[in-house]
């Protein structure tokens, strides 16, 4: 598959008073057109800091991408100025925001927002530019579009915002689409309709999709490939079989039996990973897991794991991968179900 996005040893820090916090530390990953990709990791991982760099969305200053190269279509974003910048966003990759009310803007109506981006990057008449506006509503499977079209964003409800704001990201038809936890604030039924939504536009427009998040079921009905993110760090990447069926790395486990499932025995406590993230003040020289993770060996705390194969396309960032570790049995894995 032709390659759209390459994210290449990428380093993204914040200058606070209290010191630099090193938020994302030497990211990297690969992006195939048309392709759904899902980055998971609780909050504070690192997730919406690495899709915000590549939006080039960190506020500079206290923001800086110390190192590393985003690829996208042979151009290296990084180097680009701000006005050029404006040209790649929402024309040829867009984003959708954790929660809409907070980015549609309350005093334009709808369907002016969704023009406002047509007469910018595709130069449309205001007229020409109204008509599209009310086709992507249609499209996003809001009912009566034209009278939708001219209301405010308070008179719509929160999957019809969130609905609205995929229409805005999806206007000027982009390659790329990140959406950053687009189902947390939605009950799970409008989750479901987001996500058969996102996946049929998919689909129909052959546009590639990066999706944030910490929910698990949100992966399973619509990632192909799953990255799997702590402390800044990448450590664990494969398809959706490998994660869900032979997850390896022992955060992993922890992700997925933290996740409730329809057999769970009432009478248990569900599954909880014990202890905190790192402080990324003064990241750990070691695997960032290890004082976290019942498995951890001397030479957790000593040096970071290289990245071990697993099979083709599955790779982990885990000491229990060398020849020489205990063998561990996965307590997850070979059948996991989702709710």
């Amino acid at each position: 598959m032709e390659k759209l996005l390459e994210v290449k040893d990428l380093e993204v820090s914040f200058k606070t008073y209290a010191g630099e916090i090193k938020a994302v530390r030497g990211v990297s990953f690969d992006i195939n057109k048309g392709e759904i990709v899902a980055i998971v990791g609780e909050s504070g991982c690192g997730k919406s800091v690495t899709a915000q760099s590549i939006m080039r969305l960190i506020p500079m200053p206290p923001g800086i991408i110390k190192k590393g190269s985003i690829i996208f279509e042979g151009r290296d974003i990084t180097k680009l100025s701000e006005r050029e910048m404006e040209h790649i966003r929402g024309s040829e990759m867009s984003m959708v925001f954790q929660d809409p009310m907070t980015s549609l803007n309350p005093t334009m109506k709808v369907g002016a927002q969704i023009a406002e981006s047509l007469i910018k990057h595709q130069k449309m008449h205001s007229k020409e530019a109204w008509k599209k506006a009310i086709e992507m509503l249609k499209m996003v499977g809001i009912p009566n579009a034209e009278k939708r079209a001219n209301q405010y964003p308070h008179e719509f409800s929160g999957g019809m915002r969130q609905r609205a704001m995929i229409a805005i990201a999806l206007a000027c038809n982009p390659k790329l689409l990140i959406a950053d936890e687009p189902t947390t604030a939605l009950d799970v039924t409008i989750q479901a309709q987001i996500l058969d939504l996102m996946r049929d536009l998919q689909k129909k427009l052959n546009t590639a999709i990066i999706i944030i998040t910490h929910n698990l079921g949100v992966v399973a009905n619509l990632a192909e490939r799953v990255l799997v993110m702590y402390a800044g760090k990448i450590i664990e990447r494969g398809n959706l079989d490998d994660i869900f069926y032979n997850p390896r790395h022992p955060y992993t486990w922890g992700l997925l039996m933290s996740v409730p499932t329809p057999d769970l025995d009432k009478s248990k406590k569900l599954a909880s990973i014990e202890g905190t993230p790192p402080d990324l003040f003064a990241p750990p020289v070691g695997c960032p897991f290890a004082p976290r993770c019942e498995y951890a060996m001397k030479i957790c705390y000593e040096k970071y794991p290289e990245e071990f194969t697993v099979s083709d396309g599955h790779s982990v960032a885990c000491w229990l991968m060398h020849p020489l570790a205990p063998k561990v049995k996965p307590p997850v894995g070979k059948g996991v179900t989702l709710s």
